[in-house]
């Protein structure tokens, strides 16, 4: 669905830049997909996507926080809240080879 729902996007997209109907077509368009976006149903679609996707990115970040929790450098470590604590790099160079400075 996910491709489905990307590929009209972008056909849409498309149809607007390389369209040659001019000003009035865009706002033909403009308004119908305004219409689109305000139905209750698509709304109700969308916002339920949305929670679906956090709840995943959730139970995801769970999972490898779990597993790799240990291989992460301090300097990622420190910018994730859920990795804090969990370090296994050392001073100066990271576990990836980059410097802390």
């Amino acid at each position: 669905m996910r491709y489905k729902v990307t590929f009209v996007v972008g056909l849409a997209l498309g149809y607007v830049l390389g369209s040659r109907a001019g000003r009035e077509r865009y706002e033909q368009l403009k308004k119908s997909a305004r219409q689109i976006a305000q139905n209750p149903a698509v709304r109700n679609a969308a916002e339920t996507a949305g929670h679906t996707g956090r709840e995943y990115a959730g139970k995801a970040f769970a999972v490898v926080s779990e597993k790799a929790g240990g291989a992460v450098p301090e300097s990622l470590a420190r910018r994730v809240p859920g990795l804090r604590g969990r370090t296994g790099g050392g001073v100066g160079d990271d576990d990836w080879g980059t410097s802390n400075t």
